[in-house]
């Protein structure tokens, strides 16, 4: 390990003490400043922060410069996703070498029909050092456009309508819209193309209001439609597959409600579906006569009910799914000929197909053992084919086709990897470990076939566990140059996600919520006794509620772990949840709870919160990174908290804060950007397991050495 004599010391943040009194209690602040972005201090501190990062990472450069060429010659950089078919077109993406975003085509009516460019995200960013495209919506009858653009990584996007038979945008503009950036949604059309629903953000970042906007029409002029005003609650347009209906959904984490209206008259009148019950979740699709409603109400993993369009209640509704002890169901969707319903048992996804009325039920088979799936858009209900996304450990990310009358499967795209890959030479495998309550913990692996246990390899172990969602076991083409170099990578599934069904995302959350830390960290020892890797051989990595986890693990056994990746890491719990003017804060009190109202959910974050557990102790090495634009983790949070350790920390081993100045949460948006990220991330944990004098020699299996 590099011993900080031999560099440049690290900024020391000046302690400017607060005091805080809450339910009798009083805890000092020392580092509250750190939150003013306005302050010219801070933005140097920061800035100092990052120099000082890069010039203890400097002697890294050689083995940046060889990760990154390797994960770039693993990508294809002329690529195109699969057509997917939308009424009279066929809609794709495509890359181009040298270019970090995508280009958004369609053909006519034919795959041989010539190209038509309708958004060229590269062009959009000119100017810009951060794009990132939300919103993706063509209209149903393909002549308009509606699209969404953050340029600063806030999710605060702009909302443009484009003419795509003349290449010009409409003169409305929308400011604060929302937008999934994970699969382009937030808007809705009506059907004859002449208006449109979307909803906007409050200063929170808080989608709260949806409007009707109708094309040719100043946006100052559109429909308020509804008016979210419990803080706790998000809204979101979307339509049914069947396109008869327009939905909102509104939801927190523990209750939604859904309205809906007629999607053929965009004047209709909105009803409310089922009023909201406190701790009643549920989601909707349509299909003929009936609602199919997925809902947690008096099923604790769910079940599917059918709810009569003309008599929507539940003194109408009937089951058609009942809920099963140890099986979550996750989500559905209804076609024409069939219901699917995704299902997860023991951690592992699967798909149940049935006839619409739920009858004839069948499995898809899906047999790796670590894996996972998302369904597609899958927007043609006539479709007999139900497309999903598959990836696992071993196997690059897949789209594939299912035949839903026959159960054949179709790969229509698997990633190639350019430089070569042979799936034959890795394995991966599901272990348990055992929870100090007795609980097992499931633990996925993926490894070189050649490793042996008893050397003790350089492992990588990742968690979350929040929010019921996990890490899931997909493909990384970026991971193979920690595999390739003798790495295991690991995932822990821990409570707070819901890998073992609802109850393991209940007994993580709240009161319950160290039980996310301690199955990690017996994951961790289990790993450890059992041959896979050494203490001194075990990074750990998570990102936002994510790095919440390795900063509390680290804090309560520093001692157990090699090195430490916390990404927008959300470290400063009680702080937070105490700030209501924080964005998304009211929303997060139902998964923290809420300290100002409760002394028990004030002592019980006290007693896990990773920046108010910071103790004069030695800690392995960290890196903690951060984005200035962040809404979901502020940056100081990242900061603060280091800053308290290098105040505190009695070793002399790497802490290292790196804050993306002109980014948010999710970091770098361009492809390339985003693997020199990577890249970075990589480097730090080969050299701070003391790996990196070992690139050239190709050997594994030595401990490497420990500052004193």
């Amino acid at each position: 390990m590099v011993h900080m004599s031999n560099h440049p010391h690290p900024p020391r943040a000046q302690k400017r003490p607060l005091a805080f009194t809450q339910h009798g209690d009083t805890r000092v602040d020392d580092y509250y400043w750190l939150r003013n972005r306005r302050d010219a201090f801070v933005l140097d501190y920061l800035e100092a922060e990052n120099a000082y990062t890069e010039a203890m990472m400097a002697h890294t450069g050689e083995l940046q410069a060889a990760l990154f060429a390797e994960m770039k010659a693993r990508i294809q950089e002329e690529d195109s996703t699969v057509p997917e078919k939308r009424g009279e077109y066929f809609y794709y993406s495509r890359t181009e070498a040298g270019q970090q975003y995508a280009v958004y085509c369609r053909k006519h009516r034919s795959l041989d029909a010539p190209e038509a460019v309708l958004l060229d995200v590269n062009a959009l960013t000119a100017g810009h050092g951060f794009c990132k495209l939300g919103v993706f919506e063509p209209s149903p009858d393909g002549r308009l456009l509606a699209y969404s653009v953050d340029y600063a990584g806030d999710e605060r996007f702009m909302l443009s309508v484009k003419d795509l038979q003349t290449g010009r945008l409409l003169p409305e503009y929308f400011t604060s819209v929302y937008s999934n950036v994970y699969d382009h949604s937030g808007l809705a059309w009506a059907n004859d193309s002449s208006a449109f629903f979307y909803s906007t953000l409050d200063s929170a970042n808080r989608s709260h209001k949806l409007f009707r906007h109708h094309l040719g029409t100043e946006p100052s002029t559109d429909t308020l439609i509804h008016h979210e005003t419990d803080e706790s609650y998000m809204l979101v347009a979307r339509k049914t597959r069947s396109e008869a209906f327009v939905l909102a959904v509104l939801h927190n984490n523990t209750t939604s409600e859904v309205w809906y209206a007629p999607a053929g008259d965009a004047r209709a009148e909105w009803r409310v579906l089922l009023p909201r019950t406190p701790g009643i979740e549920y989601n909707v699709d349509h299909h003929g006569d009936n609602f199919y409603v997925l809902t947690n109400e008096s099923a604790l993993n769910f079940r599917v009910m059918a709810l009569p369009v003309a008599q929507p209640s539940r003194e109408h509704w009937r089951e058609m799914l009942p809920e099963r002890a140890e099986v979550l169901l996750e989500g559905l969707d209804a076609f024409r000929d069939t219901l699917a319903v995704y299902e997860r048992s023991e951690g592992r996804k699967r798909i149940r197909l049935s006839a619409p009325d739920g009858s004839g039920a069948r499995y898809i088979p899906l047999a790796e053992p670590a894996y996972t799936f998302w369904p597609q858009a899958n927007p043609d209900f006539e479709s007999t084919a139900l497309r999903i996304y598959y990836s696992s450990l071993v196997t690059p990310d897949s789209i594939v086709d299912i035949d839903m009358r026959t159960g054949e499967r179709m790969v229509k795209k698997r990633d190639v990897i350019p430089s070569g890959y042979d799936a034959a030479q890795y394995a991966s495998e599901r272990i348990a470990a055992t929870a100090p309550d007795g609980e097992r913990v499931l633990i996925s692996l993926v490894y070189k076939k050649e490793l042996r246990k008893a050397e003790g390899n350089p492992l990588l172990l990742h968690g979350y566990g929040a929010y019921g969602y996990g890490v899931e076991p997909v493909f990384s083409a970026a991971r193979l140059s920690l595999l390739d170099r003798g790495f295991i990578y690991a995932i822990a599934h821990i409570r707070g996600g819901s890998d073992r069904g609802r109850r393991w995302y209940e007994h993580g959350k709240l009161l319950h919520k160290k039980n996310t830390f301690t199955d990690f960290i017996a994951a961790a020892e289990h790993l450890i006794a059992n041959g896979y890797t050494t203490r001194n051989r075990l990074a750990i990595f998570g990102v936002s509620a994510g790095g919440l986890l390795t900063g509390a693990v680290t804090t309560m056994r520093p001692d157990l772990f090699g090195c430490v990746i916390a990404k927008v890491p959300f470290v400063d719990v009680i702080n937070t949840m105490n700030d209501d003017t924080i964005p998304l804060t009211v929303i997060e009190w139902e998964e923290w709870g809420h300290p100002s109202a409760s002394k028990e959910h004030y002592e019980y974050m006290k007693s896990y919160s990773p920046y108010d557990n910071v103790q004069a102790r030695d800690y392995p090495p960290m890196l903690i990174t951060g984005g200035l634009n962040d809404p979901r983790v502020a940056f100081w949070e990242p900061a603060k908290f280091t800053a308290k350790l290098r105040a505190l920390k009695t070793d002399s081993n790497r802490l290292l804060l790196k804050t993306n100045m002109g980014a948010g949460h999710a970091g770098a948006s361009g492809r390339y950007d985003a693997l020199h990220e990577t890249a970075f991330e990589y480097a730090f944990i080969v050299d701070a397991l003391g790996l990196n004098h070992e690139e050239h020699e190709g050997r594994t299996g030595i401990d490497p050495p420990r500052s004193p």
